[in-house]
């Protein structure tokens, strides 16, 4: 098998943040969230996380405990929001003895890196990596998909002695580019979860599934991931182009027929389909690669909440960890975030009466039973410690089902859904939220996410906005563009990672239960 390791542990050095004191005591809550948010991201930029994890001694590259051998022979390629830097770390580490690359980044990623003075991610003049930009809305593209044939020409060229670090994505003949485009895109409208849309993803891929490593083999390959799926599982990252794994059609008609997609599909994914049940029941063996490659997580949400959590306690917020993997329908979940904060609000009998509505939520956002117990219990605990407020940290990547045609993405319209239920009584009514993409792209808008409050309904209502029919038709960008003139907008540009989303629920302790 394979080999698979996680490098996901605490950051040992972190970037200093305002410690609690003079300095901070004049932050607003909003303020401490964005900073929150950012160190979030911080903890998970590419150049960071390669650096942590690969160690040049001589001709030696150290990885995860292992040791390989550097003789002018490292090739390196991969795709994704997060490569360019990665790459780039990679190239500065091995220096010559990186023979040549190919990496497929998102549209305009450079010019943005440029223009945000992040140089650093950016590949130099003389580096030997090729860069394909394209992927715009993340779907794939006539330049993904070019990059894809020349990542699999390189891997396919590669001898027992090379060595290949990966990420990599490539539709599968007969299917075409727009065919692949558009399944993708009807299930994502339809509420596929990011599980879901991979699966189908790699039973229609050349490269996904261990199809790289079967392209690169015999070549030793070390794939360093920074995951973005819930629970960090290998199969499922990028669809696992250096992970094994046999592609069941029956998974994948299931997760079709759910969407309600079966009975619309081109024929070429039919046939594509109708081959993998046919190597299925010839019984597919696993490739012989397997024992050439390594597997390493490098960087995960876990990873953004511990040094999130870090810097909310630096600036005086008290933190609390729900989970790294909240998932399911927005709306769902703004309402677990709206029934917690009551319940943090909430003396006596009150909280006792929300509890078993906020359990009763856990299994339709992906939350379990005994994290949420934990977090009431801490939440009760504290309110007498003295704190200003409770950071209450969370990540994953809920889902948004499309009904309308307006612009917006999940992050969004889950900090406006939060918003409206927070509208309350004070303390309820001053308590922040905040949802951003640790990408800085959120849905086809320019925003990473939004912060919001318990205010937010007044507001808007004084401002001639009503905050629903922008809800129906999904255009809560268009919402926070026009609110307050757009300050509540995340607006940190692309940051070069991705790591999911990151939620910050700011509690203010109730004045009355406050220690003197």
């Amino acid at each position: 098998m394979a080999r698979i390791l996680s490098l996901s542990r605490p950051l040992s050095l972190c970037r200093p943040f305002l410690l609690w004191g003079a300095s901070t005591r004049g932050m607003s809550l909003e303020e401490r969230a964005r900073q929150v948010f950012a160190a979030a991201i911080g903890a998970v930029q590419p150049d960071s996380v390669v650096r942590r994890s690969l160690e040049r001694k001589g001709n030696s590259l150290l990885v995860a405990g292992r040791s390989f051998d550097l003789t002018h022979n490292l090739h390196l390629v991969g795709f994704g929001k997060a490569v360019l830097g990665m790459a780039a770390e990679a190239e500065r580490i091995v220096g010559d003895h990186l023979v040549k690359g190919v990496v497929s980044v998102p549209h305009g990623i450079q010019e943005t890196l440029r223009h945000h003075g992040k140089g650093k991610m950016l590949l130099g003049e003389d580096s030997r990596i090729e860069v394909f930009e394209g992927a715009r809305h993340n779907l794939p593209d006539a330049n993904a998909q070019k990059a894809a044939e020349r990542i699999r020409q390189l891997a396919s060229a590669l001898t027992e002695s090379d060595l290949l670090l990966v990420l990599i994505s490539a539709p599968v003949p007969p299917i075409s580019l727009q065919e692949k485009q558009d399944v993708t895109r009807r299930l994502a409208a339809a509420g596929a979860t990011i599980q879901e849309l991979n699966t189908v993803r790699r039973a229609l891929s050349l490269l996904k599934g261990g199809g790289l490593a079967k392209c690169a083999h015999p070549a030793q390959v070390v794939a360093l991931i920074l995951s973005d799926v819930i629970g960090d599982p290998l199969d499922l990252i990028a669809s696992g182009p250096t992970v094994h794994s046999e592609v069941l059609p029956a998974e994948v008609w299931a997760v079709l027929d759910r969407y309600g997609l079966s009975d619309s599909l081109p024929a070429s994914v039919r046939e594509v389909l109708g081959q993998a049940e046919l190597q299925q029941g010839q019984g597919g063996k696993q490739a012989e690669e397997a024992g050439h490659v390594l597997n390493a997580v490098i960087g995960s949400n876990g990873i953004a909440l511990e040094r999130a959590g870090r810097c909310a306690r630096e600036i005086g917020l008290r933190p609390l960890v729900l989970s790294p993997g909240v998932c399911g329908d927005v709306r769902s979940v703004a309402r677990l975030y709206g029934l917690l904060a009551r319940f943090a609000c909430s003396p006596g009998c009150s909280a006792d009466d929300l509890a078993p509505q906020i359990l009763g939520l856990g299994p339709e956002v992906g939350v379990e039973s005994w994290d949420l117990c934990r977090v009431m219990q801490s939440l009760s605990e504290g309110r007498g410690e003295g704190w200003g407020a409770t950071c209450l940290l969370a990540g994953g990547e809920p889902t948004v089902q499309l009904t309308g045609k307006g612009k917006g993405g999940r992050n969004q319209e889950l900090a406006l859904r939060v918003g409206l239920e927070l509208a309350g009584e004070s303390p309820l009514q001053d308590s922040v939220f905040l949802s951003g993409g640790t990408d800085g792209q959120d849905g086809p808008t320019e925003a990473a996410g939004a912060v919001t409050d318990g205010r937010l309904a007044g507001e808007a209502g004084q401002q001639g906005l009503n905050p629903q029919p922008f809800l129906a038709n999904n255009d809560s960008f268009s919402f926070f563009s026009q609110f307050s003139g757009g300050r509540r907008l995340l607006l940190p540009g692309l940051t070069g990672t991705n790591v999911m989303d990151v939620h910050l629920l700011l509690l203010p302790t109730p004045p009355t239960m406050s220690t003197p």
